[in-house]
């Protein structure tokens, strides 16, 4: 019987080990992943438009972004997880195919209840197709060389996703409806799940193993406990109730998630996974980046919008520059310096960049221009970004088992959930009172005597673009303090694979190009 043209294509394969459609398969990740980055950003800028035509008040706003966050965050282990015990692909798929089901509904919503369920049913299926992209990358690519670009693209996805949606979400909102942000993702999944079809290959499953019930109850219980309690506090007070009653249920339920996973006979997150120091770093790293992102492109979004009076489009725009940074610097990173001096210089120096960027935007002010003051930050924060994230998610997954690089992944993602979410809360928080605080200091009186009816139009932009350079100088300071803690946590020198001995079932590499390449890894 004579072999079909894919198997020949595998049997091609066998000797040095590679998957022949590898390459193919990076480009149905990145897709997937790309969908999921940016789904947060352009709907963002489509919200104005939504609310106007649904009917819904800037109360119930922000409800439309932390109806995704909450389900995403809360699970995104369990999601990881199901990837290792049931496969990858059909995980992945089923993550795809849910997305975009609902994003269809989300789009075609009459009313402000089904958009906001079909906005927290899309976190679901996120949650369980980011980790399972992520798994898949890690398991397809064993060669050193190859993992480096592989992760180099796959990290400048992840850091530039956020500033694609803002641009995509400007066109779409301008020329078409904002429905279309939602929509197009019926696009980009056909594409993906066509994709994952023809080229995926369908992984065994793990033959008596079991899930972790109550480390996914405790997991998704304090995931979900910290992402809502940051998210009331961007709109409520920090000592509302609401808001630190379930911080500190939060905190509570991660204390006994974490002292169960030491004693569960198969704990969702096995603590091998985040013990190991390079990968305890790079998470860390993941998770400060998330929470410092926030106040470069929220409040330069502000500042761009409002004040510089930018359309949706050309704000979006704006952010090429940075995007294009972002993607030579994570390439650069991952397959040229990586493999030569490890992740600890490159997360140091980009932190250290990133908080540079941010110093460069306290300087702008009410009739600052693009070309002066913006540009150059945005620029140095693309430096910053690329050479942050890419070796960060490369070094998370780095030596993990196979069983467990669903779950390691998903950790990744975790990390810049539960960033993201701290950083909305904290530099919202401190934004607004510095623009309260600057309008009280500077309140106008009447030329008789008493307060004047209100502040002028002058006052209140210089109110607004002071609130802005706070929240540039906090973030700064997140960058700095990150510099330091990562630096020091993480080791010096290349990745160097965990001994046989030590981490049974690891993704094994070569000998020799252990000597001479650093093999990227990604997944925090």
């Amino acid at each position: 019987m004579s072999e079909s043209p894919a198997a020949a294509a595998g049997a091609a394969a066998v000797p040095d080990g590679l998957n022949p459609r590898r390459w193919l398969i990076l480009g149905v990740i990145g897709l997937a992943q790309l969908m999921i980055v940016l789904d947060v950003t352009i709907v963002n800028i489509a919200l104005p438009s939504a609310q106007r035509a649904l009917g819904f008040s800037t109360v119930d706003r922000q409800w439309v972004v932390t109806a995704y966050a909450l389900a995403f965050g809360s699970l995104l282990l369990f999601g990881g997880r199901l990837a290792d015990l049931i496969g990858r692909k059909v995980i992945f798929m089923t993550g795809l195919v849910g997305f975009a089901a609902v994003s269809a509904v989300g789009g075609a919503s009459t009313s402000f209840g089904m958009l906001v369920t079909a906005r927290a049913c899309q976190g679901v299926f996120a949650a369980l197709m980011a980790p399972a992209a992520l798994s898949l990358l890690t398991t397809t690519f064993t060669d050193p060389k190859e993992r480096g670009r592989a992760f180099g693209v796959f990290g400048a996805i992840v850091g530039s996703g956020a500033a694609v949606g803002l641009v995509l979400g400007g066109l779409l909102t301008e020329y078409l409806s904002w429905r279309w942000c939602l929509y197009v993702n019926l696009f980009f999944a056909a594409i993906a799940v066509t994709g994952a079809a023809v080229l995926l290959r369908r992984s065994p499953r793990r033959p008596g193993a079991k899930l972790d019930v109550l480390g996914v109850v405790l997991e998704s219980a304090a995931m979900f406990c910290l992402v809502y309690g940051f998210a009331n506090a961007a709109t409520h007070s920090w000592h509302a109730a609401s808001t630190y009653g379930f911080l500190v249920a939060g905190v509570v339920l991660l204390v006994l998630f974490a002292t169960w996973q030491g004693r569960a006979p198969n704990p969702l997150l096995p603590p091998r996974v985040v013990l190991n120091r390079n990968r305890g770093g790079s998470y860390l790293a993941i998770l400060i980046m998330g929470a410092g992102t926030f106040g470069i492109f929220l409040f330069l979004t502000y500042y761009l919008r409002q004040t510089l009076g930018f359309s949706p489009v050309v704000n979006g725009l704006a952010f090429l520059p940075m995007i294009a940074m972002i993607a030579v610097s994570a390439n650069v990173a991952t397959i040229v310096l990586l493999p030569r001096v490890g992740p600890k210089p490159l997360v140091t120096v980009g932190m250290l960049a990133a908080a540079g960027a941010l110093v460069w935007l306290t300087g702008i002010g009410p009739h600052s221009t693009y070309a002066g003051s913006v540009l150059g930050p945005l620029l140095l924060t693309g430096v910053g970004f690329g050479l942050t994230i890419a070796p960060s998610i490369n070094t998370g997954t780095f030596g993990v088992a196979p069983q467990d690089a669903g779950v390691a992944s998903a950790t990744v993602n975790v990390g810049q959930q539960i960033g993201g979410s701290i950083g909305t809360s904290l530099l919202n928080t401190i934004a607004i009172s510095a623009t309260t605080s600057y309008l009280a200091s500077h309140v106008l009186f009447r030329p008789g005597g008493g307060r004047a009816t209100g502040p002028n139009r002058q006052l209140l932009e210089l109110a607004l673009v002071h609130g802005y350079t706070t929240a540039f100088w906090w973030s700064a300071a997140i960058f700095a303090v990150g510099a330091v803690i990562c630096g020091s946590l993480l080791r010096r020198g290349p990745l160097v694979p965990a001994a046989p001995s030590a981490e049974a079932g690891v993704i094994a590499q070569p000998a020799a190009a252990v000597v001479a390449e650093v093999p990227p890894t990604a997944a925090l």
